[in-house]
């Protein structure tokens, strides 16, 4: 299938050169920054950069709109797509009824909307097996289901169907799951630097505590450490500890607080 990329992020950077490992064709990468499109399109092997949105002309016959949510308003009020065209988007918190609206209002033509949100965290350089990403699909039309399903079974082994009720929730959950968690191996580093002491020697311990979360039925069942025993005397000289910095004492005390409590 002919493909036409809005976005050139992560997220872009990750479908555009996956789609096109499995024999689709990537028209046009569009960015606001032509060097960034441009820097996407060198990895490809026939796209080409665009600042323009207008896709009128385009041979493209999906596009894929990968850009920020904040970024949805202005981008649809100028996107011109050909007739026929589908419109899949990849956000997890925008539901597929938002993206229908916009492109009511701004487009002429009518225009199949869809969703297309793989679930995973993506960073753009960085080799990732997409076989293994859960990709989540929605629309209302029998006929788009069909190509989404299509493609997405392509290249991925986990395709769901998923509505935007049910995509919201999973978005909050992995937020969760992976930006609050990669923000605590933060905070760890940032204490243990503070004591020139080397963050590798956490790495075992990291590693086995995702080990056994991901091998348990619940997370809940393999908590461990001070705060599920409730002790203390170690939770007080942790306190005692940090008692400098307010912003990890905060943490700290929300977080023994919750394990308690769960």
């Amino acid at each position: 299938m002919k493909i036409s990329i809005i976005g050139a992020g992560n997220v872009a950077w990750h479908l555009a050169i996956t789609l096109e490992d499995h024999h689709h064709t990537i028209c046009e990468v569009f960015s606001r920054t032509e060097d960034k499109a441009e820097k996407l399109c060198s990895l490809l092997y026939r796209a080409e950069a665009t600042t323009d949105l207008n896709f009128a002309e385009s041979e493209a016959e999906f596009f894929i709109l990968a850009v920020a949510d904040d970024a949805w308003e202005d981008v649809c009020s100028k996107l011109i797509l050909p007739e026929d065209a589908i419109l899949a988007h990849t956000s997890g918190t925008k539901s597929l009824e938002d993206l229908q609206k916009l492109m009511q209002i701004h487009h002429d033509l009518p225009v199949k909307c869809a969703v297309f949100y793989p679930l995973m965290t993506f960073t753009a350089g960085k080799e990732l097996n997409f076989k293994s990403v859960p990709l989540c699909l929605e629309s209302d039309d029998e006929d788009v289901e069909q190509i989404l399903l299509e493609i997405a079974q392509e290249i991925s082994q986990h395709v769901y169907f998923i509505d935007s009720a049910e995509r919201r929730v999973l978005h909050v959950a992995a937020v969760f799951a992976c930006n609050f968690t990669n923000h605590l191996l933060a905070l760890s580093k940032t204490i243990t630097d503070s004591e020139n002491l080397d963050f590798d020697l956490l790495k075992p311990l990291i590693s086995e505590t995702f080990k056994k979360a991901l091998n348990a039925n619940d997370p809940v069942e393999v908590q461990t450490g001070p705060a599920i025993r409730r002790d203390k005397s170690i939770i007080n000289r942790h306190l005692d500890y940090l008692r400098d910095d307010a912003r990890l004492l905060e943490i700290y005390e929300v977080l023994t607080e919750s394990i308690q409590n769960t």
